[in-house]
C-alpha cells in the first residue's frame, strides 16, 4: 500500500510537503518520492528482522544493522547526490537499507534459537497468534506512524523558510539518524530487557530504564558534542551551496538538547514497550506532536533555530510526562531487585 500508493501520489505528496514552493522544487521532491516510497519495502522488510531477532533476545544484531545501514548512507549519500542530484539521495538510503537487510537475512539463517524453534509445535493458532501481535502491536505502530506524520509536518514548516532551509534540514536530518538508530537499538535491548525479566517474575522497568537512560543519554551528549564541532565539513561533504550549508551548520550546533532529550525518552520508551504499556507512550508522543507543530509554526521566524527550540522544547514536554508512570513502576517495585543490565 505505501510503496504503490506512494508511487501513485507522489506528485500530490511532493506539493502538499512544500506547499506553494516552486515548481522546480516539486518536481525535485516527487522524483525523490519515486524512489524512496517504493524503497519503503525494504525498510519494513528490515523492521520484521529486526524484530525477529530482537524476539530471540538478539539485539546486538539490530543495532549492528541499524549503524551499518546508516554508516553506509553516509558515504553513499554525497557521492550519489553528486553523481545524481536529490534522486540519488533517495537511492542512496534504500541501497543502504538493502545492504542491511542482505547482512539481516543472513543472521537469521545462522539464529540458532530460530533453527530451534523451526521445529517446535506452535502454543497457540494462528487466529489467536493474530490477535495478541495486533494488541501489542498497533499501539507501537501507531506512535512510529505519529511520529512519521509529525516529522512530515514539520518538513511543509520549515518549506515556508525556503528551498535552501529545506535542503539544510534534510541533509542534517540524514546525519542525526546515525545517532537516533543508536537511541533506537538501546530502546529494543531495554525492550526485550523487561519483557524477559517480566517473564521471569522480576518487575524492574526503574532500574531498567534508568541504566537505559545513562547509555543513551551518553551516546546523545557524544552526537551533539560532536555534530557541532564537525558542523562544517559534515555539510561541506554534502557538496550543498553556501547557504544550505550555512543553514545546516547552524541547526546542527542548535540541535544538541533536542537531541540529549529525545535520546533518554527513546530509551524510556523500551520500558514501557517491553510492560506491555505501550499506549501510555502513544498518548505522550500525541501530547508532544500537540505541542511540537504549533510552537514549531510560531518559532519558525527565527529560522531553523526556531525549529530547534520547539523540538527540544517539545520533548522535554515528553520526557517529563514519561517520568511519571515510571515513578509509579518504582514505587510499585519490591524490594531486593537484582542488578540488570541493558546490553
Amino acid at each position: 500500500m505505501v510503496a504503490a500508493g506512494g508511487f501513485l501520489l507522489r506528485e500530490p505528496l511532493a506539493a502538499l510537503v512544500l506547499g506553494g514552493g516552486e515548481s522546480a522544487a516539486r518536481h525535485l521532491a516527487a522524483a525523490y518520492f519515486a524512489i524512496s516510497l517504493p524503497g519503503m519495502a525494504v525498510f519494513f522488510t528490515q523492521q520484521l528482522v529486526d524484530g525477529i531477532l530482537k524476539g530471540t533476545g538478539d539485539t546486538r544484531t539490530p543495532m549492528r544493522l541499524a549503524l551499518l545501514a546508516n554508516g553506509l548512507l553516509l558515504l553513499a549519500d554525497p557521492v550519489l547526490i553528486h553523481l545524481y542530484g536529490v534522486p540519488g539521495a533517495a537511492a542512496a538510503t534504500v541501497l543502504c537499507r538493502g545492504a542491511a537487510l542482505a547482512v539481516g537475512l543472513r543472521a537469521l539463517r545462522r539464529s540458532a534459537p530460530l533453527r530451534t524453534a523451526a521445529g517446535t509445535r506452535p502454543a497457540e493458532g494462528v487466529r489467536a497468534a493474530v490477535r495478541r501481535t495486533l494488541a501489542t502491536g498497533l499501539p507501537m505502530s501507531a506512535d512510529f506512524t505519529v511520529r512519521q506524520g509529525a516529522a512530515l509536518v514539520l518538513v511543509a514548516i520549515v518549506a515556508r523558510l525556503g528551498v535552501p532551509a529545506v535542503a539544510a534540514y534534510s541533509a542534517a536530518y540524514k546525519v542525526l539518524y546515525v545517532a537516533t538508530m543508536a537511541f533506537y537499538a538501546v530502546r529494543q535491548a531495554a525492550a526485550v530487557h523487561t519483557a524477559h525479566l517480566r517473564g521471569a517474575g522480576v518487575d524492574a522497568r526503574r532500574d531498567v530504564g534508568r541504566q537505559a537512560v545513562l547509555l543513551s543519554g551518553a551516546l546523545g551528549l557524544s552526537a551533539a558534542v560532536l555534530f557541532a564541532a564537525a558542523a562544517p565539513w559534515i555539510m561541506n561533504a554534502f557538496g550543498a551551496g553556501p547557504d544550505v550549508v550555512r543553514q545546516g551548520v547552524l541547526f546542527l550546533r542548535c540541535i544538541g538538547p533536542y537531541l540529549l532529550l529525545t535520546a533518554g525518552f527513546i530509551a524510556l520508551g523500551g520500558v514501557f514497550e517491553g510492560s506491555g504499556t505501550a499506549p501510555v507512550l502513544l498518548r505522550v508522543t500525541l501530547l508532544g506532536t500537540a505541542v511540537q507543530l504549533p510552537l514549531a509554526y510560531d518559532l519558525s521566524g527565527l529560522g531553523l533555530p526556531g525549529v530547534c527550540l520547539a523540538m527540544a522544547l517539545a520533548m522535554a514536554v515528553q520526557c517529563a510526562a514519561v517520568a511519571v508512570p515510571l515513578r509509579r513502576a518504582g514505587r510499585q517495585e519490591g524490594t531486593g531487585v537484582p542488578s540488570v543490565r541493558v546490553a
